[in-house]
Order: C-alpha cells, then sequence, then structure tokens
C-alpha cells in the first residue's frame, strides 16, 4: 500500500532561510510542495522520508535565492492492483459504494450480489440469501470494509489554456474537477465487504 519512490526536483531556499541548516529548508520546502498531493503516475506523495543526495547549489541573477537540485525518497500510498485494503465507507450513493477517501469507489456490480440501493436510506444493501430467508445486511457510512484493488486511473489535472470550447461558454458554468488518481474496488467474492458480516458473535 505505501511504497518508497524516488525522485529528484530542484528546491528553491529564499535569502531568510539561509540560516538554517541546508537539509531542514530542503525537507520543509519538499514536505510543502508535495505532501498530501497526487504526483502523475506516481501515487499520492504522504511526506519525504530521507534525502540521498544534494548537487550543487546555484544563484541566477535577479533572483537572491539559492536552486539545489535533491535527490531523495518519498513515502507514497499506491496499493498495487489486487491488494486487499481495509478501510471506511465515506458514503454511499447510486453510483456505488465510496470508500476512505472519495476518491476510491466500489461500483454496483462490484458489490456481493444481489446488491440494491436503498434510497431513503442512502445506503447499499446485500440481499443474503439463507435456508431462512433473505437478510439485509446493510452498508451503512462509517462501517469497515475490506475490498480488493481491481483498477487506478491518473488524470493529469494540470492547468492548461483556454480552448475555443471554453470561451464560447458562459463564465457561471464551472468546468467538473477530476480526480488526479481514483481506485476502483471489489468486494464480489467471499471475504471481502463489511468485517463485521465475517466475524462471529
Amino acid at each position: 500500500m505505501f511504497v518508497l519512490v524516488e525522485m529528484v526536483d530542484t528546491v528553491r531556499i529564499p535569502p531568510w532561510q539561509f540560516e538554517r541548516k541546508l537539509n531542514d529548508s530542503i525537507a520543509e520546502e519538499l514536505n510543502k510542495k508535495l505532501a498530501n498531493k497526487v504526483v502523475y503516475n506516481v501515487g499520492l506523495c504522504i511526506c519525504l522520508f530521507d534525502i540521498t543526495k544534494l548537487e550543487d547549489a546555484y544563484v541566477f541573477p535577479g533572483d537572491g535565492a539559492s536552486h539545489t537540485k535533491v535527490h531523495f525518497r518519498c513515502v507514497v500510498f499506491h496499493p498495487f492492483l489486487d491488494e486487499i485494503l481495509i478501510g471506511k465507507i465515506k458514503g454511499c450513493s447510486p453510483e456505488g459504494v465510496h470508500g476512505f477517501f472519495d476518491d476510491i469507489l466500489i461500483p454496483p456490480e462490484s458489490l456481493q450480489q444481489p446488491a440494491k440501493f436503498d434510497e431513503a436510506e442512502q445506503v447499499w444493501v446485500w440481499e443474503y440469501e439463507t435456508e431462512e430467508g433473505a437478510h439485509d445486511l446493510y452498508m451503512d457510512t462509517g462501517e469497515e470494509i475490506r475490498f480488493r484493488v481491481v483498477d487506478e486511473s491518473f488524470v493529469d489535472t494540470s492547468p492548461t489554456g483556454p480552448s475555443s470550447a471554453d470561451a464560447t461558454t458562459s463564465s457561471e458554468e464551472l468546468p467538473k474537477k477530476e480526480a488526479p488518481y481514483t481506485l476502483v474496488g471489489s468486494i464480489s467474492e467471499p471475504g471481502l465487504g463489511l468485517l463485521s458480516w465475517w466475524t462471529s458473535n
């Protein structure tokens, strides 16, 4: 689920930080830039792990700051496909069950079957069949859920210039914000789903 990723970046240190140790200033700047951010095709950066190499620092004309090329390792959340994760349900919608952050989705076809969406309660329900009849098992918000990662997608959300199509739309219509990193999960096999379903009392 968490991996160490080697990265390289040029870090700008403003002059008022020169009195501090260089490593401390660089670590702070890298955490400001990367912590809790998605890096395209890498994953969700959690924090700086360590600095492995510092190259020479340069001061450019017209800028009193130092610029240092840094080789470092970052702790990244990037589950591999088929990995089994445990999280809490954040909410349910007709599109499926949302995991412990909005960008994890378990679509309806990947739920334990037969399943139905309860409009009144706004939850998904597994209609579990037994010899005594069907039992409704609700997937309530806040419940712990075990799921398998079956797909991932990265979307480049870098800013782009206005296109000709944008010029014709009204300024009131804001484009839908896309998630930069999305995971798709599945609970359609024994042992997956709410932890409470599989624990004996």
